[in-house]
């Protein structure tokens, strides 16, 4: 599976502001995803005379300090002035006629006069062709975008849905809940627990009398996550966006395990560990061969049971296990490899991107065999469900 495309002469503002958010993270600047959201939210509620306009509340939202300042004129200048022909419209509506034209060459003029005045020097080819080729077409005014596919279902996403979608799962905080361990370090304040060996050691230089209490506690520590992601022929529509996430939580989170199942199961914990996209993107397409494919959930989990959980599962493990129910295989040996795996980890959460369509029910077969046994059965299938995920894990006592 490859990364998604950027999008190409869309129209889209706020799709362009995530790529340009990208760009700017990737030279080094602290970029947001709430800043791009909320820059855009500013510009389609500002009436923008000129180019040089649209770059000063640019800059005003997403530089920081002078420091800054020559690398954000450099990269603004690729990504907007030498790639996307300027369309005066941003705030006001799309205008048609000769008044497009008119704009388009204000616009032009604008561009130049911008160049000429912060000294900016032409970009080599090779600058230019690392974004994505656009048409003439209008940066066309939007309302909050990031907003409406908040609660689009991911079914339902375009490419460049999936994009955008990628920087808000980027920049969600995955945090599970502490957990309290046997193992007991210093603090200097007062504990539960005295140290006495160093209290002793304390008393030695004061013939012995103890002058100084010495304290432990007990050091807390993140639970094992182990991600169980199906990948069949009817996940096909979502499996694309939950490696992405799956993604995000390997770069996050230390103590993760990564898993994915169609007619067999694969761990991808190595692939997911790159820092970089793509590269993890390449690596986990060729670890599994059997995307898209039918789906074999109590065999996948006799292998995970038998082959992985006493390498993986430690005190506290939260398991997440991402599929719809849609199941092949034998209804008892799901049964009982479900039991079991409920027994192995602290807190199983089973999470399916059909449950959040109006009027579903489980009926599936894999669904009723599995839900008796599971501690939390939750939705999937939006940006909204995502971050309440993220929250559920942080409040999460396995």
């Amino acid at each position: 599976m490859s990364e998604p495309e950027q999008p190409s002469g869309s129209g889209n503002l706020t799709s362009r502001l995530v790529h340009f958010g990208r760009l700017l993270r990737d030279a080094g600047l602290g970029v947001s995803t709430h800043q791009i959201v909320d820059l855009a939210e500013a510009l389609t509620k500002t009436n923008l005379s000129s180019q040089e306009d649209f770059y000063h509340v640019t800059r005003s939202f997403l530089v920081h300090g002078p420091e800054e300042r020559e690398l954000f004129d450099r990269l603004f200048d690729i990504f907007w002035l030498q790639r996307v022909p300027w369309y005066m419209g941003v705030g006001r509506g799309q205008e048609t006629g000769a008044a497009d034209r008119a704009a388009d060459n204000e616009a032009d003029a604008d561009n130049s006069t911008l160049k000429r005045r912060r000294h900016i020097s032409p970009t080599s080819p090779t600058d230019i062709d690392d974004f994505p080729e656009t048409d003439e077409t209008a940066v066309l005014p939007t309302y909050s975008a990031v907003e409406i596919l908040r609660k689009k279902d991911f079914a339902d996403y375009t490419q460049e849905d999936v994009v955008a979608a990628t920087e808000v799962i980027r920049g969600l905080e995955w945090r599970l809940k502490e957990r309290s361990t046997r193992r007991r370090v210093r603090t200097a304040r007062r504990a539960p627990y005295a140290d006495l060996r160093r209290t002793i050691q304390k008393s030695i230089p004061h013939d012995g009398e103890i002058v100084w209490l010495a304290w432990r506690r007990r050091k807390p520590k993140p639970p094992p996550l182990v991600v169980i992601c199906d990948i069949s022929g009817s996940m096909e529509r979502y499996s694309e966006l939950f490696l992405y996430l799956m993604f995000a939580l390997a770069q996050r989170t230390v103590r993760v395990e990564s898993f994915v199942f169609g007619t067999r199961l694969t761990r991808i914990t190595p692939a997911l560990r790159r820092k970089e996209l793509r590269t993890a993107l390449r690596e986990t397409s060729q670890l599994v061969v059997d995307w898209s494919g039918g789906t074999r959930i109590g065999e996948s989990l006799k292998s995970f049971n038998y082959n992985w959980a006493r390498r993986v599962l430690g005190p506290g493990s939260v398991v997440l296990i991402i599929s719809d129910g849609w199941d092949r295989g034998d209804p008892q040996l799901l049964d009982r490899e479900i039991q079991r795996l409920h027994r192995s980890a602290s807190r199983l959460v089973w999470l399916n991107p059909l449950s959040g369509v109006a009027g579903y029910e489980p009926l599936v077969r894999g669904i009723e065999t599995v839900l008796p046994h599971i501690d939390d059965f939750l939705p999937i299938h939006n940006l909204n469900t995502l971050e309440q995920l993220a929250a559920t894990l942080g409040q999460i006592r396995a």
